[in-house]
């Protein structure tokens, strides 16, 4: 089965992840089980349309590539796939997040802060470049606080099925860096409440966030891929 998902990289220690939702990788109970994973890349930054496709297993010797997590709130949505060095198209154009790109514990964000997602809703981009679309929005609950007890916070942005994966950023004030962004979180699925009048109420219209330093741990040197 073709699913079309979001994604980006994370950059650690001189080591490249492809970032994503967990349930875009493996969902037993959707029935969702992939043997692998593809991506477009740019070959020249200068000429959009020129685009490689990579493709990376999902598994080796019937054991998973990708590294996943759990927390005191049970799964985390969100799951990394190292990409080895000569996989990638010689030159291909791309920026990386990196462990500096993370909300620091002196940095302060605010409820209502506005954010940017930027991914491919309902499989929907610009089919001649390969570009993404984004969406804007803001942060709809107290940032650091895990809502409900899960590992993350809520969002205000029209999102769909597809976004899945897709990094949620704030921008800087004074940017620093290629890529001028506090990465917050990791678009997992749109929130709503269960026992909703379908009929009489409409959707509440939120979005849920995985934080996003969960990635320091699955791209820690010695973290182990799913057993």
């Amino acid at each position: 089965m073709l699913t079309a998902a979001s994604g980006f990289f994370f950059e650690r220690d001189g080591r490249l992840f492809l970032v994503t939702s967990r349930h875009v990788l493996y969902d037993l109970r959707q029935g969702h089980l992939p043997e692998r994973v593809e991506f477009e890349l740019h070959r020249d930054a200068s000429q959009l349309s020129n685009v490689a496709t990579v493709s990376l297993p999902l598994y080796r010797d019937g054991i998973a590539a990708w590294r996943q997590a759990e927390d005191t709130g049970g799964e985390v949505d969100v799951a990394v796939l190292e990409i080895q060095g000569g996989t990638l198209p010689e030159g291909a154009a791309f920026n990386c997040f990196a462990p500096h790109n993370l909300v620091g514990p002196l940095e302060r964000v605010e409820a209502g802060a506005p954010i940017l997602v930027p991914g491919y809703p309902l499989g929907f981009y610009d089919t001649v470049h390969r570009l993404p679309v984004l969406r804007f929005g803001c942060i709809a609950s107290s940032f650091g606080v895990r809502f409900q007890g899960q590992g993350y916070f809520l969002t205000d942005a029209r999102t769909h099925r597809g976004s899945s994966g897709a990094p949620v950023v704030h921008r800087l004030d004074a940017p620093h860096d290629k890529l001028p962004w506090w990465l917050l979180g990791v678009h997992s699925s749109r929130m709503d409440m269960h026992n909703r009048d379908l009929d009489a109420d409409e959707s509440l219209g939120l979005g849920c966030a995985w934080y996003a330093d969960v990635l320091m741990a699955l791209t820690a040197l010695h973290a182990p891929p799913l057993g």
